[in-house]
């Protein structure tokens, strides 16, 4: 052979090896996975040329995280580019009616609270602040003439303008006592204690000069004992919306809210003339309402409907009612046995399109209008879509929403019905996602003991081998009205969790959405017992049918329910080499006891603890404290008032006098979820080191305050 063909040859060899190191793939770490950027929901322009979105840049060191705004063409005609620099993130963003300016909420130089800000966005230009309140701005929305906002706001009682509640403010701050005074139920709600403020609605005109005027405290029914919103998990929301000719706000409320000890709180859609008097109901149906949304003809109110009954869970349907007559609700999506997460209309109000979650995916599904059972248009190969929205005035129907899966970080994307697929409009993260050893969770079905289909996924780790063994990580999701997401997380990451070796298997039990309003009923009378059951045979499945399963190492992993689930494990079965719980009860009355709820414990379990229906106690894992054998890292938030830590430390208690091996991370600053970077990065190194410790035969963990988070 020539040397010049040696060493063309050898440079050829040379090239592929460095092609093939640099297509390398690497498993997935808390820093690539916290540090990388976050796409916002779209908001699409009316005309439907633009959408508007932010990327939020993290960072694990306090308030140097950056949230901007950005602006892409639906057309795809060009790269996104960034429309604010600003310390604060931008919140509540929406498009004016001509599609030429936004409205959002945010916190500026010189603003002590939230404040509304418009921005000219064809014409350049600084955001020009509207608000300079005293009680923070949330969630505007342009009246139809583009010419005045309505806002959301929490007001002191009897405080109808800025002065009052800057004086109930001062009054407040001058008390020389601290003490929180209640005389009804509900007292607090997921991490805050509740105080008197109450949701106002408040209206500001775009002149120079112009002042918000609050439309809904000076109203009788913001008089009523019991009068607020539907709570979210971080505030309060009427979800007020203008009626199509802007003289009336269409929201939801209700009466009911110091019931709440001793019955479900209905809520109603109520209409409120913005010139001054009082509120009428839309409808005599009482219940949960979710997302009013008039159609561009302004004839029909749409929302979502889910009536209040006996029941743990109840479908929230897609439903309308007559506009402006109002009167009894009509059902869109009929004989459909699924709940839709998000519904939009089409421009000429004949179709309209619905996202519904589905056995760990989120389908795409139109129906007319006029009633009828949806028809699926996509089911994606892997996960699904999210803030689906159609602008009202484009030129024809235009579909733009996100996409993402537990392998693809959400970006904007423009949808095709016809073709069934999806165009990206962003790719901000695709790039980094490719270079990560991840795959796409495996479905399969089993039928329960008690005749039931039961959905689940296995999650493979990195550089997976099936000729090898693995240990198997069991975790369940919370809810338990919820299911196992084929998303990404940050709360619990699946290919975090496994890339250090290990298979998962997530079980959609009895008790989780997406599979129909009767099975996730069938969990009323029966909170613990069936789904742990359900769990079990899970593992006997995936034993059965994946050989690569080392079925004598095995954890079980769980927050909130999944918690709850992992607490009936330690109680029921010795299988597991070890349990991780966060934020699990482990005692059915003393969590009805402490908890932010308590009526729908007792609709679960029977009726209240004292009328001794046996579920309170054989469906207790504390009950069976004798037989806890399983080492068990526990794990809460000191503002956790969901599942109290009062739970916890019980736990705690009960496994330290039965002397099993366990460790309790308290985490002060934190509620139901952690959410603090640095607090995430160190519960994943506590539960790495807790599985390699029972699983790989690792070291034990650290004695408290030893430990130290890899950086």
């Amino acid at each position: 052979m020539k040397i010049s063909t040696l060493l063309a040859a050898v440079a050829v060899a040379v090239a592929g090896l460095s092609s093939v190191q640099a297509m390398a793939k690497t498993p997935l770490t808390h820093e690539a996975l916290w540090m990388m950027k976050r796409v916002g929901s779209p908001e699409v322009s009316p005309d439907g040329k633009w959408v508007v979105f932010s990327i939020t840049e993290p960072s694990y060191e306090p308030d140097k995280a950056i949230s901007d705004l950005w602006l892409v063409p639906t057309a795809g005609s060009a790269a996104p580019k960034r429309l604010t620099n600003t310390k604060a993130a931008e919140g509540g963003v929406v498009w004016s009616p001509d599609s030429t300016k936004i409205a959002f909420t945010t916190k500026r130089e010189g603003d002590e609270v939230d404040q509304v800000y418009v921005l000219d966005v064809i014409g350049g230009g600084e955001a020009r602040r509207v608000t300079s309140l005293a009680t923070a701005a949330t969630r505007p929305q342009w009246r139809p003439d583009g010419q005045a906002l309505l806002f959301e706001t929490m007001v002191y009682p009897n405080a109808l303008d800025d002065e009052a509640n800057k004086k109930a403010i001062a009054a407040k701050k001058a008390r020389k006592y601290n003490v929180r005074t209640y005389e009804h139920f509900p007292i607090r709600y997921w991490n805050e204690w509740l105080d008197e403020r109450m949701p106002a609605i408040e209206v500001v005109g775009l002149e120079p000069g112009a002042k918000p005027r609050d439309i809904l405290s000076p109203t009788k029914l913001a008089h009523t004992p019991g009068f607020s919103g539907p709570e979210g998990e971080t505030s309060i929301s009427l979800s007020p919306v203008w009626s199509p000719d802007g003289k009336e706000v269409v929201f939801s409320a209700t009466v009911e809210r110091w019931n709440s000890a001793f019955s479900e709180v209905n809520y109603q859609l109520y209409r409120l003339p913005v010139d001054g008097g009082e509120a009428q109901p839309v409808t005599p149906a009482k219940g949960g309402f979710r997302s009013p949304t008039f159609s561009a003809d302004g004839k029909s109110l749409y929302f979502g409907y889910a009536p209040r009954t006996e029941e743990i869970y109840n479908l929230a349907r897609f439903s309308k009612v007559a506009w402006p007559a109002g009167g009894e609700i009509t059902t869109v999506a009929k004989d459909f046995d699924r709940e839709p997460e998000r519904f939009q209309i089409t421009p000429d109000g004949k179709t309209a399109y619905i996202l519904v979650p589905e056995a760990g995916k989120t389908n795409l599904y139109s129906v007319p209008t006029a009633g009828g059972k949806p028809a699926l248009v996509i089911e994606p190969a892997t996960g699904g879509y999210g803030a689906l929205t159609i602008p009202q005035k484009a030129a024809k129907p235009l579909l733009i929403a996100n996409y993402g899966s537990s392998v693809s970080p959400e970006e904007i994307v423009r949808i095709d019905p016809a073709a069934k697929t999806h165009a990206n409009l962003t790719n901000v993260d695709t790039a980094e996602a490719a270079t990560f050893d991840w795959q796409a969770p495996q479905h399969f079905w089993f039928t329960s003991a008690g005749g039931r289909q039961i959905h689940n996924m296995i999650i493979l780790p990195p550089n997976f081998d099936p000729s090898k063994k693995y240990p198997l990580l069991v975790f369940i999701h919370g809810g338990a009205a919820s299911m196992n997401a084929d998303a990404i997380g940050l709360r619990w990451n699946y290919h975090l969790l496994t890339a250090a070796g290990y298979v998962m298997l997530m079980t959609d039990y009895t008790g989780s959405t997406g599979f129909g309003e009767k099975f996730a009923q069938a969990i009323k009378l029966d909170p613990l017992k069936t789904p742990g059951l359900e769990i079990d045979q899970a593992v006997n499945e995936a034993l059965k049918r994946y050989a690569y399963i080392d079925g004598t190492k095995m954890c079980a992993l769980g927050a909130s329910y999944g918690g709850h689930m992992v607490n009936w494990l330690e109680a029921t079965t010795t299988r597991y080499k070890c349990l991780v719980s966060h934020a699990g009860e482990v005692d059915l009355e003393s969590q009805w006891g402490m908890s932010d709820g308590i009526y729908n414990r007792e609709v679960t379990n029977g009726g209240p603890p004292w009328e001794g229906n046996p579920i309170w106690r054989d469906q207790s894992p504390i009950t069976y404290a004798k037989n806890w054998k399983t080492p068990m890292l526990l794990s809460i938030g000191e503002r956790d008032f969901r599942v109290p830590i009062g739970n916890t430390l019980e736990n705690w208690s009960t496994l330290q006098r039965m002397k099993v091996p366990s460790r309790l991370l308290v985490w002060p600053d934190a509620w139901h979820w952690i959410l603090k970077p640095e607090d995430s990065r160190h519960f994943y190194a506590e539960v790495d080191t807790w599985l390699a410790h029972y699983l790989k035969d690792g070291p034990a963990p650290p004695s408290p305050g030893a430990m130290t988070t890899p950086k």
